[in-house]
Protein backbone atom coordinates (compact mmCIF):
# COMPACT_ATOMS: atom_id res chain seq x y z
CA UNK A 1 0.00 0.00 0.00
CA UNK A 2 1.72 3.19 -1.06
CA UNK A 3 0.62 6.40 0.58
CA UNK A 4 0.90 9.42 -1.45
CA UNK A 5 0.97 12.92 0.84
CA UNK A 6 -1.42 15.51 -1.11
CA UNK A 7 0.58 18.80 -1.36
CA UNK A 8 -0.53 22.32 -0.82
CA UNK A 9 -1.53 23.81 -3.87
CA UNK A 10 0.81 25.96 -4.87
CA UNK A 11 -0.31 29.80 -4.92
CA UNK A 12 0.61 31.59 -8.29
CA UNK A 13 1.05 35.34 -8.20
CA UNK A 14 -0.26 37.19 -11.34
CA UNK A 15 2.51 39.73 -11.89
CA UNK A 16 1.38 42.95 -13.72
CA UNK A 17 3.68 44.77 -16.14
CA UNK A 18 6.80 46.08 -14.92
CA UNK A 19 6.51 49.97 -13.78
CA UNK A 20 9.18 50.39 -16.95
CA UNK A 21 6.69 48.96 -19.10
CA UNK A 22 3.63 50.79 -17.79
CA UNK A 23 6.28 54.73 -18.49
CA UNK A 24 7.31 53.28 -21.97
CA UNK A 25 3.51 52.11 -23.19
CA UNK A 26 1.89 55.50 -21.56
CA UNK A 27 4.47 57.85 -23.24
CA UNK A 28 4.09 56.29 -26.28
CA UNK A 29 0.15 57.01 -25.98
CA UNK A 30 0.36 60.50 -25.04
CA UNK A 31 3.50 60.90 -27.97
CA UNK A 32 0.66 59.74 -30.56
CA UNK A 33 -2.42 61.47 -28.90
CA UNK A 34 -0.77 64.79 -28.12
CA UNK A 35 2.48 65.15 -29.01
CA UNK A 36 1.98 64.04 -33.07
CA UNK A 37 -2.02 63.96 -33.01
CA UNK A 38 -2.36 67.31 -32.10
CA UNK A 39 0.90 69.05 -32.59
CA UNK A 40 2.15 68.14 -35.86
CA UNK A 41 -0.27 70.50 -37.02
CA UNK A 42 1.71 73.33 -35.73
CA UNK A 43 5.35 72.59 -38.30
CA UNK A 44 3.30 71.89 -40.67
CA UNK A 45 1.06 74.68 -40.93
CA UNK A 46 4.10 76.82 -42.83
CA UNK A 47 4.16 74.54 -45.38
CA UNK A 48 0.34 74.41 -46.20
CA UNK A 49 0.56 78.34 -46.48
CA UNK A 50 3.20 77.56 -48.63
CA UNK A 51 2.27 75.17 -50.70
CA UNK A 52 -1.91 74.61 -50.08
CA UNK A 53 -2.84 78.12 -49.95
CA UNK A 54 -3.62 78.13 -46.46
CA UNK A 55 -4.65 81.63 -44.94
CA UNK A 56 -3.60 82.90 -41.28
CA UNK A 57 -7.26 83.11 -40.87
CA UNK A 58 -7.95 79.38 -41.79
CA UNK A 59 -5.25 78.47 -40.01
CA UNK A 60 -6.96 79.88 -36.86
CA UNK A 61 -10.02 78.38 -37.74
CA UNK A 62 -8.62 74.75 -38.18
CA UNK A 63 -6.73 74.92 -34.94
CA UNK A 64 -9.96 75.94 -33.17
CA UNK A 65 -11.91 72.58 -34.84
CA UNK A 66 -9.16 70.84 -33.03
CA UNK A 67 -9.60 72.40 -29.64
CA UNK A 68 -13.34 72.14 -29.74
CA UNK A 69 -13.14 68.48 -30.50
CA UNK A 70 -10.11 68.18 -27.77
CA UNK A 71 -12.55 69.84 -25.18
CA UNK A 72 -15.27 67.63 -25.84
CA UNK A 73 -13.55 64.65 -25.75
CA UNK A 74 -12.00 65.13 -22.35
CA UNK A 75 -15.60 66.13 -20.88
CA UNK A 76 -17.09 63.51 -22.35
CA UNK A 77 -13.61 61.26 -20.66
CA UNK A 78 -14.76 63.46 -17.30
CA UNK A 79 -18.10 62.88 -17.17
CA UNK A 80 -18.36 59.08 -18.25
CA UNK A 81 -15.46 57.65 -16.64
CA UNK A 82 -15.94 54.03 -17.87
CA UNK A 83 -14.87 55.37 -21.45
CA UNK A 84 -11.44 56.44 -20.72
CA UNK A 85 -10.88 53.57 -18.69
CA UNK A 86 -11.61 50.89 -21.64
CA UNK A 87 -8.67 49.55 -23.70
CA UNK A 88 -11.05 49.03 -26.21
CA UNK A 89 -12.06 52.60 -26.72
CA UNK A 90 -8.87 53.90 -26.39
CA UNK A 91 -7.59 51.48 -29.23
CA UNK A 92 -10.22 52.61 -31.49
CA UNK A 93 -9.33 56.54 -30.72
CA UNK A 94 -6.15 56.29 -31.44
CA UNK A 95 -6.86 54.19 -34.94
CA UNK A 96 -9.51 56.90 -35.70
CA UNK A 97 -7.35 59.57 -35.02
CA UNK A 98 -4.36 57.83 -37.13
CA UNK A 99 -7.13 58.05 -39.95
CA UNK A 100 -8.10 61.67 -39.30
CA UNK A 101 -4.18 62.20 -39.92
CA UNK A 102 -3.80 60.36 -42.89
CA UNK A 103 -7.17 61.76 -44.52
CA UNK A 104 -5.73 65.30 -44.35
CA UNK A 105 -3.56 65.33 -47.62
CA UNK A 106 -6.59 63.79 -49.62
CA UNK A 107 -8.41 67.20 -49.89
CA UNK A 108 -7.57 70.90 -50.15
CA UNK A 109 -11.31 72.32 -48.77
CA UNK A 110 -10.98 74.45 -45.62
CA UNK A 111 -14.58 72.81 -44.60
CA UNK A 112 -13.49 68.80 -44.55
CA UNK A 113 -9.98 69.73 -42.98
CA UNK A 114 -11.50 71.36 -39.88
CA UNK A 115 -13.85 68.29 -39.73
CA UNK A 116 -11.20 66.12 -39.87
CA UNK A 117 -8.91 68.34 -37.14
CA UNK A 118 -12.41 68.05 -34.69
CA UNK A 119 -12.07 64.02 -35.30
CA UNK A 120 -8.66 64.01 -34.40
CA UNK A 121 -9.10 66.90 -31.21
CA UNK A 122 -12.18 64.20 -29.60
CA UNK A 123 -10.01 61.28 -30.34
CA UNK A 124 -6.55 62.35 -28.70
CA UNK A 125 -8.28 63.73 -25.66
CA UNK A 126 -9.99 60.12 -25.16
CA UNK A 127 -6.28 58.78 -26.02
CA UNK A 128 -4.85 60.97 -23.46
CA UNK A 129 -7.12 60.63 -20.30
CA UNK A 130 -6.98 56.88 -20.79
CA UNK A 131 -3.33 57.02 -21.06
CA UNK A 132 -2.75 58.88 -17.69
CA UNK A 133 -5.12 57.36 -15.72
CA UNK A 134 -2.99 53.95 -16.56
CA UNK A 135 0.18 56.07 -16.22
CA UNK A 136 -0.56 57.69 -12.73
CA UNK A 137 -2.66 54.07 -11.29
CA UNK A 138 0.19 51.88 -12.38
CA UNK A 139 3.02 53.63 -11.12
CA UNK A 140 1.95 55.48 -8.06
CA UNK A 141 3.07 53.45 -5.55
CA UNK A 142 5.30 51.28 -7.49
CA UNK A 143 7.44 53.96 -9.39
CA UNK A 144 6.24 57.06 -8.86
CA UNK A 145 9.13 58.85 -10.08
CA UNK A 146 8.51 57.70 -13.96
CA UNK A 147 5.07 58.99 -13.89
CA UNK A 148 7.06 62.38 -14.73
CA UNK A 149 8.95 60.96 -17.64
CA UNK A 150 5.79 59.58 -18.57
CA UNK A 151 4.33 62.42 -19.39
CA UNK A 152 7.60 62.88 -21.37
CA UNK A 153 5.83 61.21 -24.30
CA UNK A 154 4.57 64.65 -24.95
CA UNK A 155 7.56 66.04 -26.07
CA UNK A 156 9.01 63.15 -27.46
CA UNK A 157 6.03 63.31 -30.09
CA UNK A 158 6.53 67.18 -30.39
CA UNK A 159 10.22 66.58 -31.55
CA UNK A 160 9.21 63.51 -33.31
CA UNK A 161 7.04 65.57 -35.32
CA UNK A 162 9.35 68.52 -35.92
CA UNK A 163 12.08 66.31 -37.33
CA UNK A 164 9.71 64.85 -39.69
CA UNK A 165 9.11 68.27 -41.08
CA UNK A 166 12.56 68.83 -41.17
CA UNK A 167 13.55 65.57 -43.37
CA UNK A 168 10.32 66.60 -45.94
CA UNK A 169 10.37 70.02 -46.08
CA UNK A 170 13.28 70.25 -48.66
CA UNK A 171 12.33 67.11 -50.89
CA UNK A 172 8.26 66.64 -50.32
CA UNK A 173 5.44 68.04 -49.60
CA UNK A 174 2.82 68.94 -47.03
CA UNK A 175 0.99 66.31 -47.77
CA UNK A 176 4.02 64.04 -47.17
CA UNK A 177 4.43 65.58 -43.74
CA UNK A 178 0.41 64.40 -42.96
CA UNK A 179 1.23 61.31 -44.41
CA UNK A 180 4.54 60.22 -42.56
CA UNK A 181 2.95 61.94 -39.41
CA UNK A 182 0.01 58.89 -39.96
CA UNK A 183 2.65 56.09 -40.14
CA UNK A 184 4.46 57.37 -36.95
CA UNK A 185 1.51 57.78 -35.22
CA UNK A 186 0.55 53.94 -36.17
CA UNK A 187 3.71 53.19 -34.86
CA UNK A 188 3.27 55.10 -31.66
CA UNK A 189 -0.23 52.93 -30.89
CA UNK A 190 1.00 50.10 -31.66
CA UNK A 191 3.68 50.76 -29.11
CA UNK A 192 0.93 51.73 -26.55
CA UNK A 193 -1.51 48.87 -27.94
CA UNK A 194 -1.95 46.79 -24.40
CA UNK A 195 -1.64 49.32 -21.92
CA UNK A 196 -3.49 48.54 -19.10
CA UNK A 197 -6.62 50.66 -17.94
CA UNK A 198 -6.25 52.86 -14.51
CA UNK A 199 -8.21 50.74 -12.17
CA UNK A 200 -11.32 51.80 -11.27
CA UNK A 201 -11.89 54.24 -7.71
CA UNK A 202 -12.94 51.38 -4.60
CA UNK A 203 -16.56 52.13 -3.11
CA UNK A 204 -16.64 54.79 -0.18
CA UNK A 205 -17.14 53.02 3.26
CA UNK A 206 -20.71 52.61 4.25
CA UNK A 207 -21.46 55.73 6.56
CA UNK A 208 -18.41 57.76 5.55
CA UNK A 209 -19.15 60.96 4.32
CA UNK A 210 -15.94 62.51 2.78
CA UNK A 211 -14.70 65.58 4.39
CA UNK A 212 -14.74 68.91 2.62
CA UNK A 213 -12.28 71.57 3.24
CA UNK A 214 -13.08 75.18 2.63
CA UNK A 215 -10.73 75.52 -0.35
CA UNK A 216 -12.79 77.17 -2.84
CA UNK A 217 -11.08 80.56 -3.04
CA UNK A 218 -7.53 79.15 -3.79
CA UNK A 219 -9.14 76.72 -6.41
CA UNK A 220 -11.14 79.91 -8.24
CA UNK A 221 -7.70 81.38 -8.28
CA UNK A 222 -6.18 78.10 -9.57
CA UNK A 223 -8.71 77.99 -12.22
CA UNK A 224 -8.62 81.11 -13.41
CA UNK A 225 -4.82 80.91 -13.52
CA UNK A 226 -5.19 77.37 -15.36
CA UNK A 227 -7.37 78.95 -18.18
CA UNK A 228 -5.75 81.98 -18.55
CA UNK A 229 -2.60 79.30 -19.63
CA UNK A 230 -4.69 77.17 -21.82
CA UNK A 231 -5.45 80.66 -24.08
CA UNK A 232 -1.92 81.75 -23.79
CA UNK A 233 0.09 78.30 -24.31
CA UNK A 234 -2.45 77.58 -27.20
CA UNK A 235 -1.28 80.50 -28.91
CA UNK A 236 1.87 80.02 -28.75
CA UNK A 237 1.72 76.57 -29.43
CA UNK A 238 -0.30 77.07 -32.67
CA UNK A 239 1.58 80.41 -34.00
CA UNK A 240 4.91 79.80 -33.07
CA UNK A 241 6.71 78.07 -35.42
CA UNK A 242 5.17 80.27 -38.12
CA UNK A 243 6.07 83.20 -36.26
CA UNK A 244 9.51 81.71 -36.27
CA UNK A 245 9.55 80.86 -40.14
CA UNK A 246 8.61 84.61 -41.36
CA UNK A 247 11.81 85.90 -40.31
CA UNK A 248 14.09 82.97 -40.71
CA UNK A 249 14.80 79.96 -43.12
CA UNK A 250 12.23 77.62 -42.85
CA UNK A 251 14.41 74.81 -41.15
CA UNK A 252 14.65 77.08 -38.46
CA UNK A 253 11.29 77.10 -37.53
CA UNK A 254 11.01 73.52 -37.33
CA UNK A 255 14.11 73.07 -35.52
CA UNK A 256 12.70 75.22 -32.86
CA UNK A 257 9.82 72.71 -32.72
CA UNK A 258 12.54 69.87 -32.19
CA UNK A 259 13.80 71.78 -29.49
CA UNK A 260 10.39 72.33 -27.84
CA UNK A 261 9.80 68.60 -27.66
CA UNK A 262 13.65 67.70 -26.26
CA UNK A 263 12.54 70.56 -23.76
CA UNK A 264 9.38 69.14 -22.69
CA UNK A 265 10.77 65.43 -22.34
CA UNK A 266 11.97 66.09 -19.13
CA UNK A 267 10.20 68.99 -17.93
CA UNK A 268 7.78 67.29 -15.93
CA UNK A 269 10.14 64.79 -14.25
CA UNK A 270 11.92 68.26 -13.39
CA UNK A 271 9.12 70.18 -11.87
CA UNK A 272 8.08 67.42 -10.09
CA UNK A 273 11.69 67.19 -8.61
CA UNK A 274 10.83 70.48 -7.28
CA UNK A 275 7.97 70.16 -5.87
CA UNK A 276 9.85 67.85 -3.27
CA UNK A 277 11.58 71.28 -2.07
CA UNK A 278 9.35 74.36 -3.10
CA UNK A 279 5.73 74.84 -2.60
CA UNK A 280 3.30 73.80 -5.70
CA UNK A 281 2.05 77.47 -6.08
CA UNK A 282 5.54 79.07 -5.95
CA UNK A 283 6.81 76.96 -8.62
CA UNK A 284 3.21 77.62 -10.33
CA UNK A 285 3.74 80.94 -10.84
CA UNK A 286 7.32 80.67 -12.00
CA UNK A 287 6.57 78.24 -14.47
CA UNK A 288 4.15 80.44 -15.43
CA UNK A 289 6.22 83.57 -15.65
CA UNK A 290 9.75 81.91 -17.68
CA UNK A 291 6.81 80.83 -20.50
CA UNK A 292 5.73 84.49 -20.53
CA UNK A 293 8.98 85.96 -21.24
CA UNK A 294 10.25 83.06 -23.31
CA UNK A 295 6.74 83.71 -25.70
CA UNK A 296 7.17 87.62 -25.55
CA UNK A 297 10.93 87.20 -26.71
CA UNK A 298 10.07 86.09 -30.30
CA UNK A 299 7.06 88.37 -30.31
CA UNK A 300 10.20 91.23 -30.09
CA UNK A 301 13.09 89.73 -31.03
CA UNK A 302 13.16 87.89 -34.39
CA UNK A 303 16.54 85.79 -34.55
CA UNK A 304 17.64 82.52 -34.43
CA UNK A 305 18.88 82.53 -31.04
CA UNK A 306 15.74 84.46 -29.67
CA UNK A 307 13.63 81.69 -30.89
CA UNK A 308 15.68 78.53 -30.20
CA UNK A 309 15.65 79.98 -26.55
CA UNK A 310 11.61 81.24 -26.48
CA UNK A 311 11.34 76.86 -27.77
CA UNK A 312 13.16 75.75 -24.72
CA UNK A 313 11.18 77.86 -22.12
CA UNK A 314 7.79 76.97 -24.11
CA UNK A 315 8.81 73.33 -24.33
CA UNK A 316 10.52 72.95 -20.61
CA UNK A 317 7.32 74.51 -18.63
CA UNK A 318 4.02 74.05 -20.72
CA UNK A 319 4.07 70.23 -19.37
CA UNK A 320 5.18 71.11 -15.90
CA UNK A 321 2.37 73.17 -15.46
CA UNK A 322 -0.44 71.45 -16.30
CA UNK A 323 1.31 68.46 -14.18
CA UNK A 324 2.17 71.04 -10.98
CA UNK A 325 -1.96 72.51 -11.70
CA UNK A 326 -3.61 68.74 -11.60
CA UNK A 327 -1.84 68.61 -8.31
CA UNK A 328 -2.82 71.48 -6.60
CA UNK A 329 -6.20 70.79 -7.71
CA UNK A 330 -6.29 67.30 -6.16
CA UNK A 331 -4.42 69.13 -3.20
CA UNK A 332 -7.48 71.66 -2.35
CA UNK A 333 -9.79 68.33 -2.80
CA UNK A 334 -13.06 70.68 -4.38
CA UNK A 335 -15.37 67.92 -5.74
CA UNK A 336 -14.17 66.78 -9.34
CA UNK A 337 -10.97 69.51 -9.50
CA UNK A 338 -9.42 67.42 -12.80
CA UNK A 339 -12.46 68.12 -14.64
CA UNK A 340 -13.28 71.35 -13.77
CA UNK A 341 -9.69 72.19 -14.08
CA UNK A 342 -9.41 70.42 -17.55
CA UNK A 343 -12.68 72.03 -18.80
CA UNK A 344 -11.24 75.30 -18.13
CA UNK A 345 -7.98 74.51 -19.69
CA UNK A 346 -10.15 73.44 -22.71
CA UNK A 347 -12.27 76.34 -22.93
CA UNK A 348 -8.98 78.49 -22.57
CA UNK A 349 -7.92 76.61 -25.76
CA UNK A 350 -10.77 77.41 -27.66
CA UNK A 351 -10.41 81.02 -26.65
CA UNK A 352 -6.85 81.62 -27.65
CA UNK A 353 -7.19 81.31 -31.50
CA UNK A 354 -10.29 82.97 -31.62
CA UNK A 355 -9.18 86.38 -29.78
CA UNK A 356 -6.07 86.21 -31.57
CA UNK A 357 -7.45 85.76 -35.31
CA UNK A 358 -7.74 89.97 -35.60
CA UNK A 359 -4.45 90.24 -34.76
CA UNK A 360 -3.12 88.07 -37.88
CA UNK A 361 -3.28 90.27 -40.84
CA UNK A 362 0.19 91.80 -39.29
CA UNK A 363 1.72 88.63 -38.74
CA UNK A 364 2.13 86.55 -35.80
CA UNK A 365 4.21 89.05 -33.74
CA UNK A 366 1.23 90.38 -31.73
CA UNK A 367 -0.83 87.21 -31.26
CA UNK A 368 2.45 85.85 -29.37
CA UNK A 369 2.83 88.97 -27.29
CA UNK A 370 -1.45 88.81 -26.87
CA UNK A 371 -0.73 85.24 -25.27
CA UNK A 372 2.40 86.36 -23.15
CA UNK A 373 0.18 89.50 -21.59
CA UNK A 374 -2.51 86.63 -20.85
CA UNK A 375 0.67 84.10 -18.85
CA UNK A 376 1.41 87.30 -17.56
CA UNK A 377 -2.06 87.90 -15.69
CA UNK A 378 -2.12 83.56 -15.02
CA UNK A 379 0.98 84.41 -13.06
CA UNK A 380 -0.41 86.98 -10.87
CA UNK A 381 -3.35 84.36 -10.14
CA UNK A 382 -0.73 82.27 -9.54
CA UNK A 383 0.84 84.13 -7.21
CA UNK A 384 -2.55 85.15 -5.64
CA UNK A 385 -2.69 81.24 -5.20
CA UNK A 386 0.10 81.48 -2.53
CA UNK A 387 -1.19 83.82 -0.34
CA UNK A 388 -2.01 81.82 3.09
CA UNK A 389 -1.99 79.24 1.02
CA UNK A 390 -3.06 75.90 3.10
CA UNK A 391 -0.44 73.44 2.90
CA UNK A 392 -1.85 71.68 5.43
CA UNK A 393 -6.03 71.31 5.17
CA UNK A 394 -6.55 68.91 8.72
CA UNK A 395 -7.48 72.38 10.39
CA UNK A 396 -9.85 73.64 7.35
CA UNK A 397 -12.49 70.06 7.42
CA UNK A 398 -15.86 71.13 8.61
CA UNK A 399 -17.06 70.55 11.81
CA UNK A 400 -18.42 67.05 11.68
CA UNK A 401 -18.05 64.13 13.35
CA UNK A 402 -18.51 62.04 10.11
CA UNK A 403 -16.08 64.25 8.12
CA UNK A 404 -13.04 63.81 11.20
CA UNK A 405 -14.00 60.30 10.98
CA UNK A 406 -13.41 60.06 7.18
CA UNK A 407 -10.31 62.18 7.82
CA UNK A 408 -8.74 60.20 9.92
CA UNK A 409 -9.33 56.68 8.60
CA UNK A 410 -8.42 58.38 4.53
CA UNK A 411 -6.02 61.08 4.46
CA UNK A 412 -6.68 63.36 1.61
CA UNK A 413 -3.42 61.61 -0.38
CA UNK A 414 -4.67 58.53 -0.69
CA UNK A 415 -7.69 59.88 -2.87
CA UNK A 416 -5.45 61.88 -5.25
CA UNK A 417 -4.34 60.74 -8.47
CA UNK A 418 -0.79 61.85 -8.21
CA UNK A 419 2.24 60.07 -6.65
CA UNK A 420 1.25 60.47 -2.47
CA UNK A 421 4.69 61.97 -1.63
CA UNK A 422 4.66 64.53 -4.31
CA UNK A 423 1.45 65.87 -2.67
CA UNK A 424 2.63 67.02 0.32
CA UNK A 425 3.06 70.66 -0.32
CA UNK A 426 6.04 72.79 1.15
CA UNK A 427 6.19 75.79 2.44
CA UNK A 428 9.36 77.07 1.45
Amino acid sequence: MTLTLEQPPVEHRVLGPAPWAIAVQGAAALAASNGVGRFVYTPILPLMHDQAGLSATSGANLATANYVGYLAGALAGSFAPRLVRSRLVMRASMIVMTASLALMPLTQEVTLWSGLRLVTGFTSALAFVHAVGALLSGLRRSAPHLVGWGFGGIGAGIAFSGLLVLAVREVATWRTAWWIAAVLTLLLTAASWNLAPSAPPPPPAAGAAKARPRTHRWFAALALSYTFEGIGYIIAGTFLVASITQDAPGWVGAGAWVVVGLAAIPGSALWTALARRWSRPTLLAVALLLQAAGIALTGLVPGNISALVAAAAFGGTFVGITSLALALGEHLQVPRAVALLTAGYGTGQIIGPLISRPLLGTGYSAPLLLASTVLAAATLAAAALRVRYPHQLGHMIEPSHLARKSSASRPPHLHAPWPPHTLQDRSN
